[in-house]
């Protein structure tokens, strides 16, 4: 058993690995990327934390905090605030630790990632509307029967166990230009950039926030801890209002800069990974590299050698059978149309056959005659086409203004 922390430095986190490779923890090996390295110009690896036990990086410091508990408090169990992946990563460390586990999670936390977390022997309390309500009812919780507290960030054992992170890429990659990290709370970055500016200080750590929760690009430029109130992303991952006084303090002293990416970007992340790469990775697990391949500025005459790290893999299913359609999309390979005709016999075949000559696959007809803004006597159509690329749609797009045909273009 380790012992309970109060600071952190590199030391706490070679011990956290000495601790971890005794668990069943995978030492996950960086894939380069021939698809994204062309698409932003550099060399780009891939740290993929996606498929880590419970499907993110977050059991890595879960599994060192339970670890350093004293023995007499462990049989009082733990509990912990989580929307999903910490709330995982606790319900497995503490199985393996064979003590009591409690997590609290938000209402509108993921069926998915609730059941995960029960499956696991956690039981589950659903309070609060997001992660920072689920986490302020934890201390009165935890008192009433003794329980010590997991921290999803806030920690100095938790942040050991996400930099152990930081020790495996230097480990897998002798140069390292720069690395890309999703922020939510900020320990998972806080522990990887104490790992760099201890070992290789000129290597760039950036941390990548969501557009909707620049909690920390906007506390480190006001130089103090700042709530960020109302937003909405995919990216519930990190969702984060405030971060911690710890992290924040390693972040301002360690991270060399801070960006942001929003969801359009995202979702054409997760849908490259699953097509070209065959990696399944959740919106916040995304969000780094989402930065890399929509930002022209990483882009530069001598290749670099770039780390994204994805950092977790648990997406809802039926968002990810929206991220494949809007991906499809973004990348204009289904378009959604809609078409005016008259309604007499033959008006659509000769639609079909303008999408025939471009060679272009009918996903779904949907045909209408009633609706108020259909005018008596002609007929609405709207086509889900598929396409093999964006010059392709271009093509039939310019096929129906030869033809006259009226159309808009719906998605």
């Amino acid at each position: 058993m380790g012992k309970e922390i109060s600071v952190i430095d590199l030391n706490h986190i070679k011990e956290s690995q000495k601790i971890l490779s005794q668990s069943n923890i995978r030492k996950i090996e960086m894939l380069k990327s021939t698809t994204f390295s062309n698409i932003c110009g550099n060399n780009i690896y891939l740290k993929l934390e996606c498929l880590q036990k419970t499907g993110s990086f977050k059991v890595r410091g879960a599994i060192t905090k339970i670890n350093n508990i004293p023995d007499d408090l462990k049989k009082n169990g733990v509990i912990a605030a989580s929307a999903g992946n910490h709330a995982q990563g606790v319900a497995y460390a503490s199985a393996m630790s064979n003590i009591p586990c409690t997590i609290i999670m938000p209402k509108n936390a993921s069926p998915a990632k609730i059941a995960a977390t029960k499956s696991y022997g956690a039981k589950v309390i659903r309070y609060g509307n997001d992660y920072d309500e689920s986490s302020a009812s934890i201390k009165e919780m935890a008192d009433k029967e003794n329980k010590t507290i997991i921290p999803a960030f806030e920690d100095p054992s938790v942040i050991a166990g996400q930099g152990t992170i930081g020790l495996e890429l230097l480990e897998d990659l002798k140069h390292i230009d720069e690395v890309y990290v999703p922020v939510g709370g900020g320990g998972l970055i806080a522990g990887i950039a104490l790992v760099f500016k201890s070992l290789k200080p000129n290597v760039k750590i950036i941390g990548v926030e969501s557009a909707a929760y620049p909690k920390m690009k906007k506390s480190i430029q006001e130089n103090k801890i700042t709530k960020f109130q109302n937003g909405y992303t995919i990216a519930d991952g990190i969702s984060v209002k405030t971060p911690g006084k710890l992290t924040f303090e390693l972040v301002k002293k360690y991270v060399d800069d801070i960006v942001l990416v929003d969801d359009l970007s995202i979702v054409k992340a997760m849908f490259l990974l699953m097509e070209r790469s065959k990696i399944v990775a959740e919106p916040a697990g995304a969000a780094s590299l989402a930065y890399l391949i929509s930002n022209e500025r990483i882009r530069t005459p001598n290749k670099k050698n770039i780390v994204s790290i994805i950092s977790g893999g648990n997406v809802d299913m039926y968002l990810l059978g929206q991220v494949v359609a809007k991906g499809l999309m973004q990348t204009g390979r289904l378009l959604k149309i809609f078409v005016d005709l008259p309604d007499k016999p033959g008006a659509l075949k000769n639609i079909v056959d303008e999408i025939s000559k471009a060679h272009v696959n009918i996903v779904e007809v949907v045909h209408d005659r009633l609706s108020s803004n259909i005018p008596a006597g002609t007929a609405g159509v709207y086509l889900s086409l598929e396409f093999e690329n964006r010059d392709q749609s271009d093509l039939l797009i310019d096929l129906f203004k030869k033809q006259n045909i009226n159309f808009k273009i719906i998605s």
